[in-house]
């Protein structure tokens, strides 16, 4: 938080009338913060940031260079790339926690940080099981049955959300099936006490 007590949200986008509309979408809700390009990015953020919207092509520093540095120097900030490269089976090693395809649109936009941000209350085990259902949902919008199939990272990813589900049904006490999971989680996701 800052310390006008908005959430901080930095935006990290090289083309300026992009990043200029993200500002306008959110600038009421949030502190913003706004960097052209990766090094920029790395200077304006600081254990205040709480979201950042990360651009994946960017001369210099890219997208994807400046994620693994946020996630190398400790930063707890959660992080949504929001990009016109369409999503392949590498994000799988890539460390944010949501994936926005170019383009969007405000509503999207402003979802995406109050999700993040309710996010960040959570502890590490839902944080993870988020991240890597984000990263199921957006593989499974983008390719097709077969691919996915034939995908061992795919597979991988799939056998790791289940292995989380056990452990957070163990945490959030007997759960019968998927739907009643998901339940449970929605409540946790929207303030709900267990």
């Amino acid at each position: 938080m800052s310390e006008s007590d908005l959430p901080v949200v930095l935006i990290v986008e090289d083309e300026p009338d992009v990043a200029e509309t993200y500002n306008l979408w959110l600038e009421e809700a949030y502190d913003v913060r706004m960097a052209h390009d990766g090094d920029t990015a790395m200077s304006k953020l600081d254990e205040q940031v709480d979201v950042v919207l990360l651009d994946r092509m960017m001369p210099g520093l890219s997208g994807d260079e400046v994620l693994e540095r946020i996630r190398d120097s400790g930063f707890d900030c959660r992080v949504a790339m929001v990009t016109a490269v369409e999503p392949d089976f590498d994000i799988l090693e890539m460390g944010f926690d949501s994936y926005l395809t170019k383009p969007i649109r405000s509503e999207e936009l402003r979802t995406t940080v109050d999700k993040l941000l309710d996010r960040s209350t959570y502890d590490e085990l839902l944080q993870e099981y988020y991240s890597l259902v984000e990263k199921q949902a957006t593989l499974e919008a983008t390719k097709s049955s077969a691919e996915l199939a034939d995908s061992e990272e795919y597979t991988n990813l799939t056998e790791r959300i289940a292995e989380l589900q056990d452990e957070l049904s163990e945490t959030l006490g007997s759960i019968e099936d998927d739907d009643e999971f998901v339940a449970r989680v929605y409540d946790l996701d929207n303030g709900h006490e267990q």
